[in-house]
């Protein structure tokens, strides 16, 4: 088993998407990005994945310029590759030509000593979809509540 530890995670991906699906894909990146990386300086907020010559780019994650590179730096927000196999990529970029559906980062990972991103194929919540989210949370927890006072 190999130890992970997260460096950064889209916790609103939950609340505002319904995830279908999981992959896990590696990422290209630069010596100096790798750096800041692992110190945590990413954002993952408004990032997406997206097709480009039929092959998969991380598109709007922000990661941190570090400071000991200088001029060999990087441009904090350029696209990504990521690195799935062909078969996979071909059957996301399928499933995205689907109506409404997008592939997002949910969390950048470190796997051994290499940088993993989650990706999800999603389907946006519509706002009363996220009332009845909280609603049913709200429930269970009120259900779980009056079980464990019961058992006492």
């Amino acid at each position: 088993m190999v130890a992970t530890k997260t460096l950064v995670e889209n916790r609103k991906a939950r609340r505002d998407y319904e995830i279908i699906e999981t992959y896990e894909a590696g990422i290209s990146l630069k010596g100096s990005e790798v750096k800041s990386a692992r110190q945590g300086k990413i954002s993952i907020k408004d990032a997406y994945a997206d097709v480009r010559d039929g092959e998969l780019y991380l598109v709007d994650m922000h990661i941190a310029p570090y400071p000991q590179a200088g001029r060999f730096g990087h441009d904090p927000e350029r696209p990504r590759k990521l690195l799935l196999h062909k078969y996979e990529i071909k059957r996301l970029i399928g499933k995205v030509k689907e109506k409404g559906l997008t592939l997002i980062p949910l969390r950048v990972y470190l796997k051994g000593h290499l940088i993993k991103v989650e990706l999800a194929l999603v389907r946006g919540k519509k706002k009363y979809e996220k009332r009845e989210t909280i609603k049913r949370r709200i429930i269970e927890k009120e259900i779980a509540r009056a079980l464990k006072y019961d058992k006492k």
